[in-house]
């Protein structure tokens, strides 16, 4: 493969961490999946999940199935090279580059990319999709922060021009949210890349029922809460991946996807939790247990509407030192994860050194008492009712609330389906949540930009309230020097500064970076997990 156009990441990422590659991945090719074939290939691949879509849009879809969905069904610019998870390479831009000070980057398209339908795929779609994806609003529009111009000199060129640096830019290209769409057949059906998007745009609905990208599979049904059927995209203009047909299936709990896994009713269980995978003796299976970049937090907003408590400093720290981190680990995953110091996982770029937390109940008793509320309180606790990285988030929530009552806090659980929790979220606001995180693309800045105090970032908004921010300046000017900084160095000891303020802050706190299990039928070839994409179908067949 030509890779003389190759990037690597900038936030230089520590080998150990990026092991969790577990087995290599078909073809040596960004499209490698074995070609298309018959035989094994032609019965359909299940995967069984607990699917969290909050939107079928590219421009709006943000979780972790949508990932998996979307890098099935859109082609990103650039791709990532699974056998470092690092290295960035060719896709729909066969090469690219940026200039000095990052404040530019420039792609050249492949001629022969196209979409679905069989249209060229061209720079005037890139620079569609890129500003629907900042005016649609959705929560990857941050991707786009900081593009004051795209320019278009000829359908295969791209320009994007950048109003400060940005190191990151080329990560954020890679993710899945950024995946190219058809302008032309969207915009037939009501979508629109205009400033006034976030209230012009009405093509959401149209893609619960259609895709409009030029990946390896297109969007063949879809059915809220119940499965997600994609088929090949015999016109792909990559190599084809090999397998016919693939059906995302709803299956809540980690027990149901071990029955379905070991009877053959699955090839491929999504949230088997370490516990649960020790119980599976079936040789028909292959279990690998491997680190992972997601994390499990909890997250207090003082901001919240219905919230009726001075969540300050003192009370926040309260309720991380309450908490019995190995205990939670213990009971939800059976030890299988690890604790996480900061809102930037472990394994990223200035996380080596951060303090990881510990419980220490007399010292949460004090903080209450310094915060003005020595005999506790009751708080409102919504969250998803769901099963993520093996975690049971119910199982999770009653084990803090334990915790917790334990020095006077006592939380009233809401557990509601995750739609249900995403409006609230973005609406009035949750006083204290619990939800996960996933890497949306590979550079350390992202968990700024989203869980910062910083302009801008969604839980910025969330802790202060939709008029009044939270904000730490010191955040602010740290992520400034590390996004214009060359050095891996130097960004080092800048993202371990920023990963202290957001310990300070409070705010959003981890509670378990869980291992990932990855558990599938032994016949499978290429199973693997990718820091952009989560799991990309593209690259699986049957032996």
């Amino acid at each position: 493969m030509n890779r003389k156009t190759r990037y690597y990441l900038v936030a230089g990422l520590a080998l150990a961490a990026l092991a969790f590659i577990a087995t290599a991945c078909g073809g040596d090719d960004d499209n490698g999946g074995g070609g298309a074939g018959g035989g094994n290939n032609d019965k359909p691949l299940v995967i069984a999940r607990d699917m969290d879509i909050n939107s079928m849009d590219p421009s709006r879809a943000y979780c972790d199935t949508c990932q998996i969905y979307l890098t099935a069904t859109y082609d990103t610019l650039i791709g990532l090279d699974p056998k470092d998870n690092k290295t960035f390479i060719p896709r729909v831009a066969e090469k690219w580059e940026g200039n000095a000070d990052r404040t530019q980057y420039t792609f050249t398209l492949n001629k022969k990319a196209n979409f679905a339908d069989g249209t060229p795929l061209t720079s005037a779609d890139v620079k569609w999709t890129f500003e629907r994806l900042a005016n649609v609003k959705g929560s990857a529009a941050y991707f786009m922060d900081g593009i004051t111009a795209i320019e278009t000199p000829d359908p295969q060129t791209v320009i994007v021009k950048l109003a400060a640096s940005d190191s990151s830019f080329l990560a954020k290209v890679n993710a899945s949210y950024a995946g190219i769409i058809n302008s032309k057949l969207a915009s037939a059906n009501g979508a629109t890349a205009a400033k006034d998007a976030d209230t012009t745009d009405k093509a959401e609905a149209w893609f619960l029922k259609n895709s409009a990208g030029g990946g390896p599979y297109t969007l063949a049904n879809y059915t809220e809460g119940a499965e997600i059927r994609l088929a090949r995209n015999d016109k792909y203009w990559g190599d084809k991946p090999a397998l016919k047909e693939v059906i995302i299936k709803q299956v809540k709990d980690a027990v149901t996807q071990r029955q379905q896994l070991e009877t053959g009713d699955a090839d491929i269980a999504m949230q088997i939790d370490p516990d649960t995978a020790k119980k599976i003796s079936n040789k028909s299976v292959t279990i690998k247990e491997v680190p992972s970049f997601n994390f499990v937090y909890i997250a207090l907003s003082p901001g919240a509407k219905d919230n009726k408590i001075d969540l300050n400093p003192k009370i926040r720290e309260a309720v991380r030192s309450a908490l019995d981190y190995d205990g939670i680990i213990q009971v939800t995953l059976g030890g299988g994860g690890k604790k996480q110091a900061a809102p930037i996982p472990n394994g990223f770029l200035g996380t080596k050194n951060l303090q990881l937390p510990s419980r220490d109940v007399a010292k949460a008793k004090q903080l209450l008492k310094d915060g003005g509320q020595p005999n506790g309180f009751t708080i409102d606790a919504m969250y998803p009712n769901v099963n993520v990285y093996g975690v049971d988030f119910n199982t999770m929530m009653q084990k803090i609330q334990s915790d917790l009552s334990e020095i006077g806090i006592k939380l009233n659980l809401q557990p509601v389906e995750f739609t249900v929790w995403v409006a609230k979220i973005r609406g009035d606001g949750i006083p204290l949540t619990a939800v996960y995180f996933a890497p949306d693309h590979t550079d350390p800045i992202q968990y700024v930009q989203y869980f910062g105090m910083v302009p801008g970032a969604p839980w910025a908004g969330r802790a202060g309230g939709a008029n009044t921010p939270l904000l730490n300046q010191a955040e602010v000017d740290l992520s400034a020097k590390a996004l214009a900084s060359s050095s891996d160095a130097e960004r080092e000891k800048l993202y371990e500064s920023i990963g202290n303020e957001m310990i300070k802050d409070a705010i959003i706190l981890p509670i378990v970076n869980p291992n990932l299990v990855l558990a599938y039928r032994s016949e499978l070839e290429g199973m693997h997990y990718s820091a952009c994409c989560n799991l990309e179908v593209a690259r699986l067949k049957r032996k």
